[in-house]
């Protein structure tokens, strides 16, 4: 039997890992005189690609180093330091940020990958105290360490499926808790482990909110891989063991062929290329670069004897309608060739493998590559079977466009178009068709603002016949809502806080809006005065309310705004007491007397008696509105929250002062003589003795 070295398709760089050794070998390419290279850690993981890197002056910097790095950089001697795929912590890319901000000779590139990104920015929306993560991931992993410090609350990370089981069987997580749930993957996770996590959290959870995070590129990888080492009698896995997607990939290598063996090098493999195998597979991880593979797929070529003389035999027959896989043998921007194990070669055009005219085929495949094509014609005569790549694409995309509607996925695509009545979605290479009443948007809005998002959405209709399919983007936006709104019925409680938008207002009241859930601020609860709310508050203004009372059933929730620390009584109490004198604003006049304002919101009455030392007809005799006085506290009412302030008590005083005056004087007087006498006699006393001092010593 012939024997066959077939490479997956999807080996080698991913596009994150990709764009990140792109951006540094054209920084060392154009790079600057006196420029310092620098990637924060490994830039992958992969020893041989990073001596390379090391070999072309590139170094490896630690966090701890980039404090020195910034320090010493300068005009003839600047610093760039390059963020590897996986990310990094918040707490680095501050630093980063302020190093470079500090010295313009010290900058850097964040090279993470758009997927790791993603990550970063849902648990950054979603960090929240009342909410709990789980990440199927590796705990020690620099992605998950990075995306897990943007989220403030309880995490749980486990590297299988299994383990999170363990924590509930075990009791060690409380399957009640109200908190809301939320997981991600590490995006080089096992997709088996990531559907079995999904499945128990649904189980366990109500409404848990669960990210898709495993990277496109690792799923179509790792289930390439899964088929090819199915079909094959040996399987090479290419990467280092310390590349999480790379051990994962030979862990799903391994499953399905046992014949399989993990190598980093060419060298590596040469013990086994004369072993009796027949179809021999190779796979390769996100961080092995692609001259690697290559030498990885000569030398197991090499092994294949007899090729010439066992092809003829083992040539198949050809048929319109067949699906057949081949292997590259030649590419330009207008076509690729195929070896399909028959007497024709296989051609397929551009236009029969992608809708994208600006793609490149020369990069898209290279030789040796295995590509899965659809039978068109077939012609001995020409020697050649037009094939079709697009259609064994849209087919697989179609069968997995069925599977989700019957399990009622949540899908993403992108808005690529707006047609009559509603937009395109296109998930993978199938374009869903959504109403415009189901987008979410307002009644007449602009669909066109929509092209270029990425959006969730679920299926509601699919025909076989023409492959059509139709979604609703509405239908995810309300489950999430429903799900919002479980959550902040199942976390509310009397007294908390919450920091929320004044969402409109009534002559009873302000509406907040706490998150997609409204309460009510009464105007009694706005101010310990009596007020309208638009004097205090106006709509749009964010607002920290406390739950003062709700009924989940009914969805009210009654909220509190004023706090005993602006309790004018309370800062009354806190500044005055009897006794103290203080400068008060009188603001009324009645026949017993005026009201003075202490403090705003607190007022206290002179009674007319209080108010002169002489009896007067009435208050205005003496004060007059707006007037600013001294005023004596002589009495405080808790109870009764009433102040009584006495005028006249201060003019008592001060007229006892004034007579009191002229007996103290000559008693001062006295005092100062007698003090000036004895302090005279001193110092006669004094020159005295310095006198009797001279005689004795003449």
């Amino acid at each position: 039997m012939r024997k066959t070295v077939r490479v997956a398709q999807n080996s080698g760089f991913c596009f994150g890992v990709a764009s990140a050794a792109k951006a540094v070998e054209n920084e060392v390419k154009n790079k600057l005189p006196g420029e310092r290279i620098f990637t924060l850690g490994k830039l992958i993981h992969n020893n041989i690609y990073n001596d390379r890197l090391k070999s072309q002056g590139v170094g490896i910097a630690s966090e701890s180093e980039l404090e020195d790095l910034a320090r010493s950089a300068c005009a003839n001697s600047p610093v760039k330091v390059f963020v590897r795929a996986h990310g990094i912590p918040a707490s680095t890319e501050d630093k980063l940020l302020r190093l470079s901000f500090q010295n313009p000779y010290f900058s850097f590139v964040d090279c993470t990958c758009p997927f790791v990104k993603k990550i970063h920015k849902i648990l950054a929306e979603n960090s929240s105290d009342d909410a709990m993560l789980f990440v199927l991931g590796s705990a020690d992993h620099p992605e998950v360490q990075g995306f897990c410090s943007k989220f403030c609350g309880q995490k749980f990370i486990f590297s299988k499926a299994s383990e999170l089981e363990d924590m509930f069987e075990n009791g060690k997580m409380n399957s009640d808790c109200a908190k809301q749930p939320i997981a991600v993957a590490q995006t080089t996770q096992n997709l088996g482990e990531w559907e079995k996590t999904k499945k128990l959290l649904k189980k366990v959870y109500a409404k848990p909110l669960i990210y898709d995070t495993i990277c496109s590129v690792t799923e179509k990888r790792q289930t390439e891989a899964k088929t090819l080492s199915a079909q094959s009698d040996f399987m090479i896995v290419i990467g280092s063991k310390s590349s999480s997607n790379s051990v994962k990939l030979y862990d799903i290598c391994r499953a399905e062929c046992e014949n399989t063996v993990m190598v980093e090098t060419a060298e590596e493999v040469i013990p086994y290329k004369n072993l009796d195998y027949v179809k021999i597979g190779i796979a390769a991880g996100a961080s092995t670069p692609s001259d690697i593979i290559q030498e990885v797929q000569n030398t197991m070529s090499e092994a294949i004897e007899n090729f010439a003389e066992l092809l003829e035999d083992s040539l198949k027959t050809l048929n319109t309608g067949d699906t057949v896989t081949g292997y590259v043998t030649a590419v330009n921007d207008g076509e690729i060739q195929l070896d399909i194990g028959a007497k024709v070669t296989g051609i397929i055009k551009a236009d029969q493998i992608t809708d994208d005219p600006s793609v490149k085929l020369s990069e898209m495949f290279k030789i040796g590559d295995a590509v899965d094509a659809f039978v068109i014609r077939v012609s001995d005569v020409e020697g050649f079977a037009t094939l079709s790549k697009k259609r064994v694409d849209s087919d697989r995309c179609w069968s997995k466009i069925v599977a989700a509607k019957e399990n009622d996925e949540i899908l993403e695509g992108t808005v690529i178009e707006v047609v009559k009545g509603g937009i395109i979605v296109l998930h993978d290479a199938t374009r869903i068709f959504i109403h415009e009443s189901q987008t979410g948007l307002p009644k007449d809005a602009d669909l066109h603002t929509m092209i270029g998002q990425t959006v969730s959405f679920k299926l509601t209709e699919v025909r076989d016949y023409g492959k059509k399919a139709k979604g609703s983007i509405r239908v995810v936006l309300r489950e999430e809502k429903r799900a919002a709104d479980a959550a902040f019925w199942a976390s509310i409680e009397e007294g908390k806080q919450y920091t929320g938008k004044v969402k409109s207002l009534t002559a009873y009241g302000a509406f907040v809006d706490l998150g997609g859930v409204d309460g009510m601020v009464h105007a009694t609860e706005l101010s310990w005065k009596r007020v309208k709310p638009s004097d205090v508050v106006s709509v749009g203004d964010e607002i920290t309310v406390f739950v003062k009372s709700f009924d989940a059933e009914k969805k009210r929730i009654s909220l509190g705004y004023k706090t005993e620390e602006t309790n004018p009584w309370y800062i009354f109490k806190s500044n005055f007491a009897v006794g103290d004198i203080a400068q008060v604003k009188i603001v009324s006049m009645m026949p017993f007397g005026a009201f003075a304002e202490i403090v705003d919101g607190v007022d206290g009455l002179i009674h007319i008696s209080q108010i002169s030392m002489t009896k007067i007809a009435k208050p205005a005799d003496v004060l007059e509105n707006g007037q600013i006085v001294d005023a004596k506290i002589v009495e405080i009412d808790d109870e009764k929250q009433k102040v009584s302030l006495s005028i006249r008590a201060l003019l008592e005083e001060a007229k006892a002062a004034a007579e009191a005056m002229p007996e103290e004087a000559v008693e001062e007087a006295v005092e100062a003589v007698e003090e000036a006498v004895e302090a005279v006699e001193e110092a006669v006393e004094a020159v005295e003795a310095t006198e009797e001092a001279v005689a004795d010593a003449e």
